[in-house]
């Protein structure tokens, strides 16, 4: 039985390039960083939880929500395979529940906050917008986005940041936590316009500081799809 069984729908994601060694602290034991064409990125990703289940269960008023998380990009071997995946900075929720036991079992980094969304279509355009408050402060990712959804090129970055399969968790300098997750190849948007107002300090801490002063190298919106997260296994030296 999965861990956890749910749609992500309408992902908003920013990708800013990186110096490797900004990652460094936060990388898991057991794995290195992944590039794309010599480059390290961090993504700012806005979703929406559908239809969620904890191991087949549904947690009252903990089905359908928002998340917005920053993460960045790995990879391990694994019987002369590469596995790719992500780690998570941090990630925002607006309900206790889903936080507390991803925290607890999968040693993640979840934040409950004040949380809104908004999707809105019009003729030839939709709008997708995540907000979260912290400190008092709205924090905004917002896109103008394309009707029609399209395929994912192969070869392209934005195959890159969407079929990552893994996550990873750091617990010690020699433990990390590794849990598969699945899901079908996704459908992405042409993005024609974006809003971004959040401080990555005041979110991330000052080892992101710099982000506030950055461009995003690509936006996009992905569909998403149903999804399943896997029950974790550890890495540990052998």
């Amino acid at each position: 039985m999965s861990f956890l069984t749910a749609e992500w729908r309408k992902l908003a994601i920013a990708n800013y390039e990186v110096n490797p060694t900004v990652l460094q602290p936060y990388l898991p034991f057991g794995t290195e960083l992944d590039f794309w064409e010599d480059q390290c990125y961090v993504s700012l990703i806005g979703f929406r939880f559908l239809n969620t289940r904890l191991l087949d269960f549904k947690i009252p008023f903990h089905v359908n929500f928002e998340e917005v998380n920053l993460r960045f990009y790995v990879k391990r071997k694994v019987n002369q395979e590469w596995r790719r995946g992500v780690v998570f900075i941090k990630e925002i929720v607006p309900l206790p529940a889903l936080a507390l036991v991803a925290n607890i079992l999968y040693n993640e980094k979840y934040e409950t906050r004040p949380m809104q969304y908004h999707w809105r279509e019009q003729e030839n355009n939709q709008e997708i917008a995540y907000q979260w408050k912290i400190k008092g402060n709205w924090q905004v990712i917002s896109l103008l986005a394309n009707k029609e959804a399209i395929p994912i090129p192969i070869g392209s970055k934005t195959e890159f940041i969407s079929e990552h399969y893994w996550g990873y968790a750091q617990v010690n300098n020699l433990k990390s936590n590794q849990y598969e997750v699945t899901h079908p190849r996704w459908q992405q948007y042409a993005v024609t316009d974006y809003t971004i107002s959040v401080d990555f300090e005041l979110n991330y801490g000052k080892a992101f500081r710099f982000l506030n002063n950055c461009v995003p190298s690509s936006v996009m919106l992905a569909e998403g799809s149903a999804i399943t997260i896997e029950n974790k296994t550890n890495i540990t030296p052998n």
